[in-house]
């Protein structure tokens, strides 16, 4: 199937580096720090951009190809591209109503959307916005209760892949966030309510949609919870490791395509075999984790030198994907799919309700110019591209 590409509807944006710069200057400080940090010294984050500049792809002018299809089936579905909206946290804080045009967009465009369990639209919004075709990423509950009936408001929208985060033993150490009071709990200070009122689009749609909050878990929330309550709700809720146990727990209930995010070594890919998961996706949480370890891009590289992996589940990435370059080198080296959260962000941060639809084109369009320029028909091809 060939495939028409249709570039960025906004020519003056190209790129991700012009929607983030963009972004920046339309999001409050607080919202976009957020967004960009890491932890600690965000070296990590670094790691997970830079080191794609290791990865080369060598061309074949002379070899004649047909056309180009960019499409993928994964867990029984024909996707239109290889790639995804990761999973964000408080959305809505970094631009109102962000996850509903996220989903729409991704819907419209065929490409998978991933719900946030503290994202900012409920599990039936999002499923209700995306014709029932928006993954949904769950943070695990301390308490079994709360799981099972998060699982039971998944299956009844019919959620299409359920994604189990592990990487989130405990909320990691952001000096950003701390910072600017978006630690938990968050707060709003002076310096906070100065940069919103400079952002007069940003406070005018907040105002629309209403204040950003953890719109999945209200149901589980006392009702009147000050900002101090909050936190200490959050912490009770989902501060905790996610074991092998727990896991297959989830597995015994749900029936549908199962992933787990946030693999990154041998043992926890073995681990997630055993249990009898789908899939995973490789990351390290965009670096907001774990600043001393390694860029999902070299975790992915170790994981797909084993081909046992690759026979027995779908093997995805996450992390420090920046353009259409990056996917195909992504692609070169195993993956099988990758996902893209700040990107995205950026995109919507910059041009509004248009800013997915962009997004989504332009990386299209950057992954089409690579797969031209390597004379490479399919994303199956790309290994033996790689130099």
């Amino acid at each position: 199937m060939s495939v028409k590409i249709k570039y960025p509807y906004n020519p003056g944006y190209p790129s991700v580096a012009d929607l983030k710069r963009k972004a920046k200057w339309r999001i409050p400080k607080f919202a976009f720090d957020y967004l960009e940090g890491g932890c600690n010294e965000e070296l990590n984050l670094a790691r997970n951009e830079n080191d794609f500049d290791d990865i080369l792809l060598k061309p074949q002018y002379l070899h004649v190809s047909g056309d180009i299809d960019m499409s993928v089936e994964i867990f029984g579905k024909k996707y239109s591209a290889p790639f995804g909206i990761s999973p964000i946290g408080l959305q809505g804080l970094m631009w109102p109503n962000a996850p509903e045009i996220l989903a729409k967009a991704a819907a419209k465009n065929n490409v998978p959307y991933i719900l946030s369990t503290v994202s900012t639209s409920s599990i039936e919004r999002i499923a209700e916005v995306s014709e029932g075709e928006a993954w949904f990423q769950l943070y695990h509950p301390t308490e079994d209760r709360l799981r099972d009936d998060i699982l039971n408001r998944l299956k009844a929208v019919e959620c299409p892949v359920l994604v189990v985060l592990v990487d989130v033993p405990s909320f990691g150490l952001r000096y950003r966030e701390i910072k600017s009071g978006l630690s938990m709990p968050p707060k709003m200070n002076i310096s906070n309510i100065l940069q919103a009122l400079i952002c007069p689009e940003w406070g005018i749609k907040t105002l629309q949609h209403g204040i950003p909050n953890f719109a999945t878990l209200k149901p589980y929330m006392e009702k009147g919870l000050d900002l101090s309550q909050l936190g200490q709700f959050m912490n009770k809720t989902f501060t905790g490791k996610v074991n092998v146990q727990k896991v297959q727990a989830i597995r015994d209930i749900w029936k549908g395509p199962l992933v787990l995010k946030g693999v990154a070594t041998p043992e926890d890919m073995e681990a997630a075999i055993s249990i009898g998961v789908d899939g995973v996706i490789v990351s390290n949480h965009g670096g907001r984790q774990i600043d001393a370890g390694e860029s999902s891009i070299h975790s992915l590289i170790r994981l797909t030198q084993n081909s046992n992996y690759s026979s027995k589940l779908k093997i995805m990435m996450d992390g420090g994907i920046r353009s259409g370059v990056d996917l195909g080198r992504a692609y070169a080296v195993g993956s099988e799919f990758n996902f893209m959260g700040r990107p995205f962000m950026y995109g919507v941060g910059a041009l509004g309700d248009n800013g997915a639809d962009h997004t989504i084109n332009m990386f299209k369009a950057q992954l089409y110019q690579v797969m031209q320029q390597l004379s490479i028909e399919n994303i199956q091809q790309f290994p033996s591209r790689l130099l």
